[in-house]
Parts: structure tokens; C-alpha cells; sequence
């Protein structure tokens, strides 16, 4: 296998030599056009956690590793690449939109991951959040009830060969009881309450983070707790988040 691919490479390389100068200059030109916008995203990135996550209270240094890590950019649409570090939530179509990049790295530090846990998440919209769990977690199962939105998720994660994260199309209210219980639960879309059946699917010494307020009033990120089938919450901080979209009750 490794002298075919020798060979292969070896035909490839003289393959380049017989092209034509001008493609060869385009294709050499589109490279480096590659590499500085990679390394721009990066240093972008890199400012991103130092200036509006690390430096507001934010220290595992392994979510701060995941922010760094996944390219946000890659979950913002094309008219607001320019926003896709700053420090604000973004559009991102069907009345949705991207999480603050220091609310995205303060809930994932809360849910305290790690390589075993195995997290829902319910509001996938762009996706963004359930890459940074893949960085941290083996298993990430996501919904979203807004069929554009899992499949642009979907198809966003793959590229980035995000393989633990499991996309589903659905109402995030009732969950994933087939694959409950799970260690942790992060609804990215605020409710009035806790969904019963959220607290049905979280395991004993589990932790949910959850937006609970009115649409588009006073809102608190709540940690939830569990042990021996007893929940605790707890307040964490004033948040702004879209309302969580409810299917049809038939």
C-alpha cells in the first residue's frame, strides 16, 4: 500500500510539472490565499478566548482549548463573516441564532465535560455549540426543530469530521428518550420551565444548564442538578436567549 502511494505521489508530482504555467501560478496563489486566511481565523480565534472569554472568568484550560479550536466562522453566514468573532450572538436564519462566544465557553465549562460524558443538547441551530462539546465529549447527541437549520448543522459538523456528534431532527422538548439517560443536558434556547421529560432523561448526578424566562423578557441560565432523583437548582447569571420552539401537540 505504501509504494503505490509512493508511485501515485510520484505520478502526481510530474503531473504538476506539465501544467501549464498560469494554472500552476493560480494554483499556487490559491494555496497560499488558503493558508493566510487559516492562519488569520486562528489568530482571530486566539484573540476571541484571550480577550472575551479567559479574561471574563472562564479557566478550564480544556474548553478554552475547544474554543480556540473550532472554527466559528464556518457556523456564521457568509454576509456576517466579519462578526464571526465578536463578542455578540448572530443570525443565523429562521428567526435563530449563534450563542455569544463567552455564553457558548461559561455553559460548556458549567457542564464540567469530559471524554466519557455522554451530553444532549437540544437547539443545534448552527451547530456551533455542539463542535465545541465534540472537542471535549465522545458522545454528543443534538436536536433541532427547524429541518434547514440540522441539515446546514449536519452537514457543517461532517466537513469539520466531527463523527461523535448525532443530529436529530425534532422537538428538543421531549428529548431522546431512546438514548437517555445522559450525564448532561444544555438547552441553548429558553423555556418557562423545565421540560419534565429533560429531567426524566438526565442521569442520577447529572447537570442540565438551561435558559428559563419569557420569550424575549427577564432570563436566568439555571443549573440543574440530580442526586438520588432529587433536583437542585441553581442561578448562574442574567442570559438573553431565543424561545424554545415547541412542535404541534396532536
Amino acid at each position: 500500500m505504501r509504494v503505490a502511494r509512493q508511485g501515485l505521489l510520484v505520478r502526481m508530482a510530474l503531473w504538476l510539472l506539465w501544467l501549464p504555467a498560469g494554472l500552476a501560478a493560480d494554483a499556487r496563489a490559491q494555496a497560499t490565499e488558503a493558508r493566510a486566511v487559516a492562519a488569520e481565523g486562528a489568530e482571530r480565534r486566539r484573540a476571541m478566548v484571550d480577550e472575551q472569554i479567559e479574561a471574563r472568568g472562564v479557566t478550564d484550560r480544556a474548553v478554552l482549548q475547544a474554543m480556540q479550536a473550532v472554527p466559528r466562522h464556518r457556523f456564521v453566514p457568509d454576509s456576517l463573516q466579519r462578526l464571526a468573532y465578536a463578542d455578540t450572538a448572530l443570525p443565523i436564519g429562521h428567526g435563530q441564532t449563534i450563542s455569544q462566544p463567552f455564553i457558548v465557553a461559561f455553559m460548556t465549562e458549567a457542564l464540567r465535560p469530559d471524554r466519557d460524558l455522554k451530553v444532549l443538547e437540544i437547539g443545534t441551530g448552527s451547530g456551533y455549540q455542539a463542535a465545541v462539546l465534540a472537542e471535549l465529549c465522545d458522545e454528543v447527541w443534538t436536536i433541532e426543530i427547524v429541518p434547514a437549520l440540522a441539515e446546514r448543522a449536519r452537514r457543517t459538523l461532517s466537513a469539520l469530521g466531527a463523527s461523535g456528534v448525532h443530529v436529530r431532527t425534532g422537538d428538543g422538548y421531549h428529548g431522546w428518550p431512546e438514548n437517555a439517560p445522559f450525564d448532561a443536558i444544555i438547552v441553548t434556547a429558553a423555556a418557562e420551565a423545565i421540560p419534565p421529560p429533560l429531567i426524566g432523561q438526565l442521569k442520577d448526578g447529572g447537570r442540565m444548564l438551561i435558559p428559563i424566562g419569557p420569550p424575549f423578557g427577564a432570563q436566568n441560565l439555571v443549573l440543574v442538578t440530580k442526586e438520588d432523583g432529587r433536583m437542585r437548582t441553581k442561578t448562574l447569571l442574567p442570559v438573553r436567549f431565543v424561545p424554545l420552539v415547541r412542535g404541534r401537540e396532536d
